[in-house]
């Protein structure tokens, strides 16, 4: 874990969500609370429609919760505007999606080049070039999206997503698309990552193997907070 370990980098108070339905009001998640620290590794497991999803999009200010709040590096969500959580999501997160969300026109290296362009970094190129050699894709920053394997686009979510070296990096089913083997080496590129940077990983997942990897475990059942493990403890 980060020398930074003694500092919160994400909140969660008291979080619900309620949506509307044709029967009525629906809750997905009811009074989850817990503190997250800098640098660690959690893994949100529970079956599905557990609220597993709902809760990293509240916790990422995706979506706004219906009761209680979250503070993301020290902002509360609830207490910014759509364009105030988008430049806070600019600025402390990453994503990595099960379906890699690249974007087809750009090349690898173009695809982990726009964030750092967004943010108004010097010298993108240079900084894009830099992780995709970390992520072990140097031979292949040209290609397009469509030109690689699953596991290479995994590689470049990956490198897009740590490329602005953000507070947090949420990750919801990041090997669902994959098969085993190469599951289990973007997760090793993953945590290797996550060890060599001051980034906390949060991310979703069915891997059971995968979540006693992490620092601990939250286990959600029918929208509730059922358990809080320190599997590394």
């Amino acid at each position: 874990m980060s020398d930074q370990s003694s500092i919160k980098v994400l909140e969660a108070h008291q979080l619900g969500k309620q949506v509307s339905s044709p029967e009525g009001s629906l809750t997905i998640l009811s009074a989850v609370s817990f503190d997250i620290m800098a640098g660690e590794s959690v893994a949100v497991v529970g079956p599905s429609g557990a609220g597993k999803s709902t809760l990293l999009a509240l916790l990422a200010g995706l979506d706004l919760p219906t009761e209680g709040h979250v503070v993301l590096n020290g902002a509360n969500l609830s207490e910014l505007d759509e364009d105030g959580r988008a430049i806070l999501r600019a600025e402390s997160v990453g994503f990595v999606f099960q379906s890699f969300h690249l974007v087809p026109s750009l090349n690898a290296l173009e695809n982990v080049m726009l964030p750092l362009e967004l943010a108004g970094h010097n010298d993108a190129r240079k900084a894009a070039r830099k992780i995709i050699e970390k992520v072990g894709l140097q031979e292949r920053w040209s290609h397009y999206p469509a030109q690689l394997s699953g596991g290479e686009k995994q590689r470049v979510a990956i490198a897009r997503a740590f490329a602005t070296e953000p507070a947090v990096l949420f990750a919801d089913e990041p090997t669902g698309n994959l098969d085993s083997r190469t599951g289990e080496n973007i997760m090793q590129l993953m945590f290797d990552l996550n060890r060599s940077s001051s980034t906390t990983l949060v991310l979703v997942t069915h891997d059971n193997n995968l979540a006693a990897r992490c620092d601990r475990v939250l286990s959600l059942d029918v929208g509730k907070l059922v358990s809080d493990t320190g599997v590394a403890a």
